[in-house]
């Protein structure tokens, strides 16, 4: 089959392309900047496309010819992510349509009643759009998705590793019947081909256990080693409040813990199994909990994380690039820019610029960096801890702590875009570069595009600070390339 893959450079978009491919479907991905795709390990063998399902722009092109659309794509996050939901599904529907696609293929949550959150509630219309849209439509309905690197399993992680003590609201009391992401990707390949032509329906799909949010808690930290944790319930803590607290515990910011936590309010519980009809289980059953889990775990411990739920940008999130000549803003633009020359070849340089953020930190004045992001969070942005999916190498399109890595030229350049809530828009760039004697040289700047007067007395309030900060910054990094032991050559 020719597929579309929307959300290609999501969650589960990233992961259902190489599976797709696997079963000898041809694949086309749908997205608004094409460079996000670009150091992908599939990205040779899919066609791209770009274009914008809130906007409705390239959905006729992309299109074109195919068989089976999958919309994975989601706003969770944004202030209005229900009407923006609305609009994109509305739009794809009558493309689909009109191209003459023979299948949507729609990853939803638990059917929503009239006690559902905002979230599920935008879940269930989402579905009811397609399955109304005149193209035969499978709506797989899901609850927790349990992998490396979902939203859901992080929220779960950080809370149960942080807290040994935690006061819980009443939801955790609540049963759900979460599904681990290999089965979620099974269902999703097999919706390619299995089901009847004229099939238009939605279908439950969990795994063989139900717990409630606690009993999740628990059987993680046995899975994970950790001692047993003590669950305290209090009634009045509400979701919003829940929301506040898993946003300040985790790496997961306030509003997108917001609606999930607002989905766990109410039961979530496979009503029928249907599924297992046209895309039979394992011989040895659907993954259960604890193996999840501990798969999960280890693709965490291994650095070998395929996608994360942070290097999916919301529809509509500005994504501009940063101008090759700032002036082109048409106004004031700031910048701070430091060169080092490096008692280091470029290459050790180049592991040092490439491994930053995370864990390995951003060598210098960690307490402001620290600061920063909690103060973001906040705020109502990011915050800190979505830390890097790799200790050592990093990707165009992937989260970076508070950035996002917007450009990536090995051994050469890495340009990081802001996340953080700033009255502007802000760029850090990092350069390896070489002298007439062949020793590195360290070259970083920092662009700033302010908007209104709020971004100008932001940029004079903070420019103070940044001899310690960038300056340390460069300064720092210099060091550390010349402490990098050289590479062992690799023997032919």
């Amino acid at each position: 089959m020719r597929c579309l893959v929307t959300g290609a450079t999501g969650y589960v978009g990233g992961r259902l392309v190489p599976r797709l491919l696997a079963a000898g479907h041809e694949v086309r991905c749908l997205t608004r900047d094409p460079r996000r795709l670009r150091d992908v390990p599939w990205a040779g063998r899919v066609e791209v496309a770009t274009g914008d399902v809130a906007r409705d722009e390239g959905l006729a092109e992309a299109m074109r010819d195919v068989d089976v659309v999958y919309y994975l794509v989601h706003a969770l996050g944004q202030a209005s992510f229900e009407d923006v939901d609305r609009l994109s599904a509305l739009n794809l529907a009558v493309a689909a349509l009109d191209a003459g696609v023979r299948r949507i293929v729609y990853l939803g949550g638990p059917e929503p009643d009239e006690r559902a959150s905002a979230h599920l509630r935008s879940r269930g219309e989402v579905a009811g759009i397609f399955l109304r849209s005149g193209v035969p439509t499978v709506v797989l309905r899901a609850a927790v998705i349990i992998g490396s690197g979902s939203a859901s399993f992080e929220m779960l992680r950080y809370l149960t590793e942080r807290l040994p003590v935690m006061v819980t609201p009443r939801w955790v009391r609540n049963r759900i019947q979460p599904i681990a992401i290999r089965d979620v990707l099974r269902y999703l390949v097999a919706a390619a081909t299995v089901f009847p032509v004229q099939l238009n329906r939605a279908f439950d799909i969990g795994g063989p256990d139900v717990l409630t949010y606690a009993d999740m808690m628990r059987r993680y930290a046995r899975v994970a080693g950790l001692p047993h944790r003590v669950l305290l319930p209090v009634r009045p803590l509400t979701p919003w409040l829940s929301s506040h607290w898993v946003g300040l515990v985790t790496p997961v910011p306030n509003r997108i813990a917001r609606p999930l936590v607002g989905s766990l309010i109410h039961e979530a519980v496979c009503r029928e199994h249907d599924i297992a009809g046209f895309v039979p289980d394992p011989h040895d059953g659907l993954t259960g909990f604890d193996l999840a889990v501990r798969l999960a775990l280890r693709k965490i411990r291994d650095a070998d994380v395929e996608t994360r739920w942070a290097d999916a940008v919301l529809p509509g999130a500005p994504s501009d690039p940063l101008p090759s000549d700032p002036s082109w803003s048409g106004g004031t633009v700031y910048h701070d820019e430091r060169t080092r020359r490096v008692d280091a070849p470029p290459d050790r340089l180049w592991r040092v610029i490439e491994a930053i953020g995370g864990e390995n930190g951003w060598h210098s004045f960690p307490l402001a960096w620290s600061v920063r992001g909690w103060l973001d969070r906040l705020a109502g942005g990011v915050g800190p801890g979505r830390g890097r999916r790799h200790p050592e190498r990093l990707f165009v399109g992937e989260a970076l702590d508070f950035w996002r890595v917007e450009e990536i030229v090995p051994g050469e350049l890495l340009r990081l875009r802001a996340e953080m809530k700033l009255p502007g828009r802000a760029w850090l760039e990092m350069r390896a570069a070489q002298d007439e004697q062949g020793r590195a040289v360290y070259e970083q700047r920092a662009v700033f595009l302010p908007r209104g007067l709020a971004g100008h007395l932001y940029w004079l309030g903070v420019a103070p600070f940044h001899a310690f900060i960038f300056g340390g910054m460069a300064r720092n990094i210099a060091r550390s390339a010349e402490r990098q032991p050289a590479l062992e050559p690799v023997s032919g």
